[in-house]
């Protein structure tokens, strides 16, 4: 019976989760549409996140069940030590299994990356699929606009950013375009509007 069991947990499981990641902020809307295995844990969802939604994984990130943190939630994480004690209510995001959070559709979390800009994403269980052979996992299927780039300053410095975009006379125009340029990398110039499917 045990040797049974044991080769059981190592086979993948039959089904996948579909979640829309739904960044949390006035317009232009950010969001993906993603495909997991359902044995994720929460650290392998994260990376998948990351993934999709163009981040650069820079910052400390949790998964709550609140957009805002109550005393008594249990949030996925990294500990991490500062001296005093560690959190209880803080499960490292690697001993934390997806499945066991979400279970029908229409469950959902929050995914919060970036305690400083506090970038908070709406992570909605959409569905729960057979899984096709050949397909590799993870994948984005849908999604559309381009993911803010990183330390903009949250949703506001956001907004900000694009109503200097949208005015090439104004006095930080040139600034603005300059570490655009430098942080976007192989998407420069920055368009609000991209969205890559790859």
């Amino acid at each position: 019976m045990q040797p049974f069991k044991i080769a059981r947990l190592k086979q993948k499981s039959k089904v996948l989760f579909q979640f829309r990641i739904t960044l949390q902020m006035d317009e232009p809307e950010a969001r993906r549409v993603i495909q997991v295995p359902e044995e994720y844990t929460f650290w392998e969802l994260h990376v998948a996140i990351q993934d999709a939604m163009g981040w650069h994984d820079c910052h400390l990130h949790e998964f709550r069940h609140e957009q805002r943190p109550t005393g008594q939630s249990v949030r996925f994480g990294i500990p991490f030590d500062d001296g005093e004690m560690t959190d209880p209510t803080l499960v490292p995001c690697w001993k934390g299994n997806v499945v066991e959070q979400f279970r029908r559709p229409g469950d959902q979390m929050y995914y919060v990356y970036d305690f400083g800009d506090n970038w908070v994403h709406e992570v909605l269980l959409e569905g729960i699929l057979l899984r096709e052979k050949g397909i590799k996992l993870p994948r984005c299927i849908d999604g559309a606009n381009a993911t803010p780039p990183e330390d903009c300053g949250g949703p506001e410095g956001y907004a900000d950013l694009l109503e200097t975009l949208s005015n090439p006379e104004a006095e930080e125009y040139e600034e603005i375009m300059e570490w655009l340029n430098e942080s976007s990398g192989s998407y420069s110039p920055f368009d609000p509007a991209r969205f890559d499917i790859a």
